[in-house]
């Protein structure tokens, strides 16, 4: 498969801008209209010197000033409107990129977020996108009106005299060099700017979201200090980057002052022989003044071209990136009870490293399976392959005797229900938190979750109720209050299966016994997954799985384990000893 990527503005087009061409359009004749009205300006010159200053006529006195006057508004209005329009095609094409982009990160596998940090991908979305976004209507304003206006500068002065214009001309051939040269370096320069750039958000992510774990250990000083190191390196690409970006309208300024000089002496030679008016003059050097911002603008282009370059070169090597979980093209028809799950042989390894080796059970429909065994067992990698976060390398896993992968990733994860340690919550209402997006949830069915999950208890506590602030990852509530909502949610969703990861292992005794109530109830008629490390929670699980480095060694209930001895054994009276010591 080529891997070769299209050039920045058909990339733009094909994907962005082309539900925008008729605006886009309008905002470039419009460009062009402005531009080109420099050119009629100093056309303007002549006249009014030969004509009005010198032979004192008074009806091109007032034919010159109304077409000078005509020429501002047409300006002007042209001006105006072609900004408009860029604006809202530049906020549109932003929006559009942004959304794109966070579309297709959300359907890459979870392998690709463990190794590409949060911040890393924020800089993509919001900084590498504003850059591309900005430097894309700049090229475009510099091709569509500057480009013009030099063009059609150029070509009053060529009218004025084709000799002058090559001498004010003759330096350009001594760019070409220094502006490639420019270019490659200022292409590297903000490569580096851009990487700096996401390792500032994401040093930033991790502060914020660790804010307490710094203040606890007396971080502020060393983060602080990786902070500002991050942060003047980003300054130092950025002044390079500047630094070339800057070398060409320089070199552009010292050509342009050479070439004025030879036309002035050239020309101003001519004009004493009486060959050329003084009108002819004005109005070359006119055009050639106007026309002098323009082409420093046309040569700034080229280090913003590579800036740009190097923002782009990133947004599409996330583009590139293809996720590996993929549903099947006609997927089959998932169970609507509550299944059987089975695991069969399956292995997985992340690299090198194996983390399931051949695990074998059966949870049984309607029932509650519980997972044991120490911490990097596999546990929560079961977790993984059954909602298909992650595929195995070997083996099937089987719910109601279906390969998962046979189902359709929608249908799949739509069997389950999962509730977690740490509740992932938004940072919007509760309500918003439960419902998450429906709208066809009766308000006695919501009431009736509510209850069942004991958020009703503490909701008259709350400012607003259930239209109170979860706040950023649910930092307003409790953990006992974070675990009832997610249990709240669950019960919503009423899915087949349920899957609880270590749901009260960070809560204290009270707030354990009302959450591990609603959990039973949610637990009702369902097939249930429990991770457990505190073994007195699941007990009365009809069946326990015991896990050791990835595999399955033992399965029974809480009593056939403990007559059996093993692992389990060991684990329970290890567990409830330390309890005892603790009391």
């Amino acid at each position: 498969m080529s891997t070769r990527r299209p050039s920045m503005f058909m990339w733009l087009w094909r994907d962005y801008l082309r539900p925008h061409k008729f605006v886009l359009l309008g905002a470039i004749v419009l460009m062009m209209i402005e531009g080109s009205m420099l050119a009629f300006l100093s056309r303007m010159i002549q006249p009014m010197f030969d004509s009005v200053f010198l032979e004192a006529d008074r009806r091109m006195l007032w034919i010159v000033g109304f077409s000078i006057l005509a020429i501002f508004c047409v300006r002007a209005v042209s001006s105006a409107g072609q900004k408009i329009l860029m604006t809202k095609v530049s906020q549109l094409t932003a929006a559009g990129m942004r959304s794109h982009l966070l579309r297709h990160l959300m359907t890459l596998d979870s392998g690709y977020h463990q190794v590409n940090p949060p911040g890393q991908l924020i800089e993509r979305i919001q900084g590498d996108v504003g850059v591309v976004n900005s430097i894309w209507t700049t090229l475009l304003v510099g091709i569509a009106r500057d480009l013009i206006a030099v063009v059609a500068l150029f070509s009053v002065a060529l009218a004025v005299d084709w000799k002058w214009t090559l001498i004010a001309l003759v330096g350009i051939p001594f760019l070409v060099l220094p502006s490639l040269m420019a270019q490659a370096y200022v292409r590297r320069r903000s490569g580096d700017a851009r990487e700096l750039a996401g390792r500032m958000s994401t040093r930033l992510d991790e502060v914020f979201h660790g804010i307490n774990p710094i203040k606890l250990n007396a971080l502020e000083t060393y983060q602080s200090e990786r902070y500002d190191a991050l942060t003047y390196g980003r300054v130092r690409a950025e002044v390079k980057a500047a630094s070339g970006q800057a070398a060409v309208p320089a070199l552009i300024d010292v050509m342009t002052g050479v070439g004025f000089l030879g036309v002035l002496i050239f020309g101003g030679g001519e004009i004493i022989a009486g060959e050329k008016t003084v009108g002819q003059f004005m109005s070359f050097f006119t055009a050639m003044s106007l026309a002098f911002e323009p082409l420093r603008r046309l040569g700034m282009l080229s280090g913003k071209w590579q800036q740009a370059g190097a923002s782009m070169e990133r947004l599409q090597s996330v583009l590139a990136e293809e996720p590996t979980v993929l549903s099947p093209a006609t997927g089959t028809a998932a169970p609507v009870q509550a299944p059987d799950i089975r695991l069969q042989d399956v292995t997985l390894e992340y690299g090198d490293l194996p983390v399931l080796k051949g695990a074998n059970f059966t949870a049984k429909a309607g029932k509650t399976t519980a997972l044991v065994g120490a911490s990097g067992a596999g546990k929560s990698t079961v977790f993984n392959v059954l909602t298909r976060l992650v595929d195995p390398s070997g083996g099937e896993v089987l719910i109601d005797g279906i390969r998962v992968a046979a189902m359709s990733l929608p249908d799949l994860r739509a069997l389950f229900s999962v509730v977690a340690q740490d509740a992932a919550l938004f940072d919007e209402s509760l309500r918003d938190n439960i419902l998450l997006g429906r709208t066809d949830v009766r308000d006695e069915d919501l009431q009736a979750v509510l209850d069942a999950a004991h958020v009703t208890d503490f909701l008259g506590q709350l400012p607003a109720g259930l239209d109170s602030a979860a706040g950023p990852r649910g930092s307003n509530l409790s953990g006992g209050q974070r675990q009832r909502v997610a249990i709240a949610r669950a019960l919503l969703r009423n899915t087949p299966i349920l899957l609880l990861d270590e749901a009260t292992s960070a809560l204290d005794t009270k707030s354990e016994a009302v959450v591990q109530t609603a959990l039973e109830r949610l637990a009702k008629g369902r097939t249930t997954l429990v991770i457990a490390h505190r073994l007195s929670t699941i007990r009365n699980a009809d069946s326990i799985v015991v896990m050791d480095h990835g595999r399955v060694v033992d399965q029974g209930t809480h009593e056939e384990l403990l007559a059996r001895g093993g692992i389990y054994a060991d684990l329970h009276r290890l567990q409830f000893s330390q309890e005892d010591t603790d009391a």
